[in-house]
């Protein structure tokens, strides 16, 4: 599948047995009402309900559905990583395998893409989940991200988004940084917006989702905003701190100086001694790590085809080497 309007649909899929009976009929039904090529994959992301056995049963009667099985869990932004590694569509939707997102809100997606964008990310404005433990902080942490990165969206912890694979074809996730692809994609110069999109209560089990999600996502955008400003030249941060450390150990030296010969305050009374070999110290060690950070990137950059999961096996995908 090579047309340039093609769509592939990803579908992280984690102890979803009973929404996927209902999501996969409905996708079918909108992508073929839209007209386009179209193929659907699945990632089992290490599912313990019957998720596994049903996949390959709708896979069977339906060959546009393409599962990807993992060996065991491994997260949701492994589940979206190995969903682009394996998609074959010049367009591609994310989307959840809950019910939550609507299936019904593709075409507008693929519509807004059309106007020449390269991104088009869902908003979900009326949300419906837990108003202090999702949907607040979830409004802060859009904030924050917005400003730190320079990208205006109000939902980046929205799935269902439409992405060129022309900008998302080189972006390596791990982590929790799929919430952060339009950031990635806004480095390659896309053209990025957004629309609303509908949002339903969760219909079958429960959130996998927790309070410690939270702090995963603060630590990944800060891992972003690095890679943002530091990631081709990591020796200006660290390098940075190591110089001011180090200016710190020269204005201690000419302070101890300074009282030992104007004043003749012996500097075993004070802590001043200590204080300028630590800072030195830090700066040596700062200036160090940079280099280490340095050759980091170069390996880094240098060694391609590394992936954040394994898969065990995968269903209804052409032969290495063929094309479908």
């Amino acid at each position: 599948m090579n047309a340039a309007d093609s769509i592939s649909v990803i579908v992280p899929v984690y102890n979803e047995e009973a929404s996927l009976r209902l999501l996969v009929p409905a996708l079918v039904g909108v992508l073929e009402a839209a007209g386009r090529p179209f193929e659907i994959i699945t990632v089992n992301d290490g599912s313990v309900d019957g998720s596994a056995a049903l996949l390959a049963e709708l896979a069977s009667a339906e060959p546009r559905l393409k599962t990807v099985t993992f060996a065991r869990n491994f997260g949701q932004t492994a589940a979206m990583m190995a969903g682009f590694d394996h998609a074959t569509g010049a367009i591609i939707i994310p989307i959840d395998a809950d019910l939550q997102n609507d299936p019904l809100d593709i075409p507008r997606l693929l519509t807004k893409l059309d106007e020449g964008y390269d991104v088009v990310s869902g908003w979900r404005k009326n949300r419906h989940d837990a108003a202090i433990r999702r949907n607040f902080l979830s409004r802060c942490a859009n904030g924050v991200i917005s400003w730190l990165s320079g990208v205006r969206l109000h939902d980046y912890g929205c799935s269902l988004k439409a992405y060129r694979r022309s900008v998302v074809g080189q972006i390596k996730l791990y982590g929790e940084m799929h919430r952060f692809i339009p950031i990635y994609a806004s480095w390659y110069g896309a053209r990025i917006t957004e629309i609303e999109v509908t949002h339903h209560k969760r219909r079958f089990g429960k959130s996998n989702y927790g309070m410690i999600r939270i702090i995963k996502v603060i630590l990944d955008l800060i891992v972003v905003c690095f890679l943002d400003r530091y990631v081709g030249k990591p020796i200006y941060l660290f390098g940075g701190f190591g110089l001011l450390w180090l200016l710190i150990s020269a204005l201690t030296l000419i302070d101890i100086l300074y009282l030992k010969i104007f004043k003749h305050l012996s500097m075993i009374l004070t802590p001043l001694p200590s204080l300028a070999a630590m800072a030195f110290m830090m700066g040596v060690m700062s200036i160090l790590l940079g280099l280490l950070a340095e050759i980091a990137v170069r390996i880094y950059f240098a060694t391609p085809g590394r992936t954040s999961y394994v898969v065990r096996e995968t269903a209804n995908f052409a032969p290495v080497g063929r094309t479908a």
